[in-house]
């Protein structure tokens, strides 16, 4: 996919957002202001002060993990019309760059299960941003998609990074709640080379974009060794859901960071049918898959040329899970090739209709390498040798991976399908739309419509 030109456009559409008939400019919501440029001068010093986390190996909790972790479970946020704005214009911004993601992984993993998060993968930028200085932390904010009214070079023409993170958090507290029918939970962890120091103030500012924060040295230059510990690591920490995060590492580098998303919905309403159904992993190739089937009003749509449907299904009270499926002998590559621009097109124009969904139930994880995607959008320097990330340490750091991993699970703890499951509605006529051949899926954040995860589903079994 070529999204260029449609990034210009979109953002060019985008710089005539109006609030109450005044004019706002998206990038006023999210910069600097005189007086955070003041403050930022007398953090200077501070953001000198560094540390040297502990060895991966070590039994103990360093003190300041204690202090970043120890921290209460997030409270849902009440928006202003201010905050609605603010997080309307992010959401676009996190979709354009998650489809441009979307659209590398799709070239270079055809006819596999594929799987990312907007939102991670745009933080996972934000924090770098929040590391870089000079012409690398320029090159982020626009590549963020932030770009200044005007050319004035002084402090006030860059984003704050920091108020992106909040929103981003915002966009994701939203998200968890008490709700049983959806778990969402987010690990970050920054693995330096042995005796590398770390920016104190860097890490304290990563603290609010994650449910726990962890900071470990390791011992690059023994690459089999790290990853192993590494991939053991992340699976403690995950209890046992993350397993071979990495397969090599890259002995020259001096900082690795990495971001695990587990997103799991349990359908409460759904049933589990008696028997596995078929499912087409293609035109020759069927497996038999377990599947559920939910009945209710939907929110449904097919487009205008007939070669796909959407349905969207509501998960508890914060999440939308949107479906979609080439129908008529349509090919899911056409439809991938053709996603919107815009986040927003996926929820447009659906109609509520009375369906009876059925689809696989469904254990489906992705991990993408933020510098190979950015290599394959050609922005290999980006986070090269040659970027100026003075922030995170007065090392002369060399990234190496920057992973971001999803994890999502959909199943029901509902009973077994009834015999007769329309007997109950006799007299209302329901639309069967069934997922038994590659779909694609998307989960949005209901208030902010905000995507959380992006994904392709060729096969139900692939993984398992």
């Amino acid at each position: 996919m070529n999204l260029a030109a449609d990034l210009l456009c979109l953002l060019t559409c985008l710089t005539a957002v109006t609030c109450d008939r005044v004019y706002v400019h998206p990038f006023t919501m999210f910069a600097l202001n005189k007086s955070t440029c003041e403050e930022l001068e007398s953090l200077v010093q501070e953001g000198k002060k560094t540390f040297v986390p502990v060895s991966i190996e070590s039994q103990t909790t360093p003190a300041y993990e204690e202090d970043l972790n120890d921290k209460d479970k997030l409270e849902t946020p009440s928006l202003s019309g201010w905050g609605r704005q603010k997080l309307s214009l992010l959401k676009d911004f996190v979709y354009i760059l998650g489809v441009r993601f979307y659209s590398e992984l799709w070239e270079a993993r055809r006819g596999q299960n594929v799987l990312l998060s907007p939102t991670s993968l745009y933080g996972s930028l934000v924090s770098f941003y929040l590391g870089a200085s000079n012409q690398t932390a320029a090159d982020l904010q626009g590549l963020l998609g932030f770009v200044p009214p005007s050319g004035n070079p002084d402090c006030t023409s860059r984003v704050d990074g920091h108020k992106v993170l909040s929103s981003l958090r915002t966009i994701e507290s939203l998200v968890k709640s008490r709700d049983e029918e959806l778990l969402f939970s987010k690990t970050l962890c920054l693995f330096s080379a042995a005796g590398v120091p770390l920016s104190q103030l860097f890490v304290q500012d990563l603290h609010p974009y994650a449910d726990a924060l962890y900071a470990r040295a390791v011992d690059f230059t023994n690459p089999s060794e790290a990853a192993k510990q590494i991939n053991a690591f992340m699976e403690a920490k995950s209890k046992g859901r993350s397993k071979c995060l990495l397969t090599d590492i890259d002995p020259s580098a001096d900082l690795l960071f990495a971001v695990d998303i587990c997103l799991a919905v349990n359908i409460k309403q759904a049933s589990r049918l008696e028997e596995p159904q078929e499912f087409w992993v293609d035109s020759h190739t069927k497996v038999s898959v377990p599947m559920l089937t939910v009945m209710g009003t939907f929110k449904y749509k097919t487009d205008a040329s007939g070669t796909f449907s959407v349905v969207e299904v509501p998960i508890g009270k914060t999440a939308l899970l949107v479906l979609l499926q080439p129908i008529d002998g349509s090919d899911l590559e056409h439809v991938e090739s053709q996603l919107p621009l815009q986040s927003s097109a996926w929820l447009q124009q659906l109609s509520p209709r009375e369906i009876k969904l059925t689809l696989p139930e469904l254990t489906i994880e992705g991990s993408s390498d933020l510098q190979e995607l950015l290599a394959d959008m050609e922005l290999p320097e980006l986070l090269g040798k040659g970027a100026d990330l003075s922030k995170i340490s007065d090392a002369n750091l060399t990234v190496g991976k920057v992973i971001n991993k999803a994890f999502f699970k959909l199943t029901s703890v509902g009973a077994e399908q009834p015999e007769d499951p329309t007997a109950q509605k006799e007299d209302l006529v329901f639309l069967e739309v069934t997922l038994n051949k590659p779909f694609l899926l998307a989960l949005f954040e209901e208030k902010s419509r905000a995507m959380l995860l992006l994904g392709r589903v060729t096969n139900p079994l692939q993984g398992v």
